[in-house]
């Protein structure tokens, strides 16, 4: 069972500046004051009641503490302190400052896919102490695969607020995630599996290898129906050019609609692209590379539109604030005014209302 403190972070934490914001979220660097240690501090704010729709359900932040206090593992971000407070939950994690995997790789000027392979390694390592305990991270993508600082090169899986435990023969259904990364049963709301992870592992595979997102459309509709017709190809030589057969048999092995045929943690980990058997393996990895100018416009398309979902929140947000100002305007005597009623306001009756289109 997660434990919370209640007392308040300032007593134990200085709060610093502002390192990253969610839905409902933000992240500021921390400094503990008995150690001068930093740490990332996640300010989530709760849900004030089950017919609200802001913040997050308690017993959703709930499940990822408990999830965070089981496991240990040197590529898996560590919760170091949890606070619950009346508005809102503070997690005091790791603080994780080399950026996401797929930019510092999009700032070399070569790389061959042996050291790719490497990278995947660790996140399979990291998948598999998850997969052996029955979690399932669901929500893996390139923004949630971080380098712990510059100095290494130690990635670090981040984010585990849609984790589940799901153990054998469970039926859990649940539509989440991020549609370039979600596997088919997800959109055809079918039980979820550990193997649900190992979709999205072929994914990024993908996009790390050429820079292009195998089932990414012009919208979400399209996005979906090319996830569930499995479409997609290696054929396009501007971006597979110099992308390995054993990489492709890698991706072949967990882009799968039925999620009991895909390749498992333990089975990826053994497979050659990851686990050369043979020198020719060996050299095939050497003299295959990624194509990072493609990858570079894969990052910058991604920012951009980060960027304009970050506009259109704050368009959001701006319109219900003209909104709830306009509905508790008050005149002369203290009588609310509707924003769209045009005449006097009657005190026996309720104001009459235009829809607003």
């Amino acid at each position: 069972m997660a434990m919370f403190r209640t007392e308040s972070v300032e007593e134990f934490y200085q709060i610093g500046e502002d390192i990253g914001s969610g839905q409902f979220s933000e992240v500021k660097k921390v400094t503990e004051k008995s150690t001068g240690k930093d740490y990332a501090g996640k300010f989530i704010r709760k849900r004030r009641s089950t017919a609200s729709r802001r913040g997050v359900k308690r017993e959703d932040i709930v499940r990822e503490v408990s999830i965070l206090e089981e496991l240990s593992h040197d590529n898996i971000i560590s919760l170091h302190d949890a606070f619950e407070l009346q508005k809102e939950v503070v997690l005091i994690l790791e603080l994780v400052t080399g950026g996401e995997l797929f930019h510092y790789l999009a700032e070399e000027d070569h790389v061959n896919e042996e050291v790719a392979a490497q990278f995947v390694k660790k996140i399979l390592e990291a998948l598999k102490h998850m997969h052996d305990r029955n979690i399932c991270h669901l929500d893996l993508k390139p923004e949630n695969i971080m380098l712990l600082n510059r100095n290494t090169q130690n990635i670090m899986l981040i984010d585990f607020g849609l984790s589940r435990r799901i153990k054998p023969g469970e039926d859990i259904r649940d539509i989440m995630g991020t549609a370039e990364f979600v596997a088919p049963e997800i959109i055809n709301f079918e039980p979820l599996s550990l193997n649900t992870d190992m979709w999205a592992i072929g994914v990024i595979t993908y996009i790390l290898l050429s820079g292009l997102s195998p089932f990414l459309g012009d919208d979400q509709q399209e996005t979906y129906e090319n996830v569930t017709a499995i479409n997609y190809s290696f054929e396009d030589d501007d971006f597979f050019s110099s992308t390995s057969e054993l990489a492709k048999d890698f991706i072949d092995h967990l882009l799968l609609k039925d999620p009991r045929k895909r390749a498992t943690v333990d089975q990826c980990l053994s497979h050659p692209w990851i686990m050369p058997r043979s020198k020719k393996q060996k050299v095939q990895r050497q003299t295959s590379h990624l194509k990072l100018e493609n990858l570079r416009k894969f990052n910058a398309k991604k920012r951009w539109k980060q960027s304009m979902k970050v506009v259109s929140i704050c368009n959001k947000l701006s319109k219900n604030a003209r909104l709830r100002s306009a509905s508790t305007t008050v005149d002369v005597n203290g009588l609310p005014i509707d924003s769209m009623h045009l005449g006097p306001v009657d005190k026996n009756s309720s104001p009459q209302t235009k829809d607003i289109k």
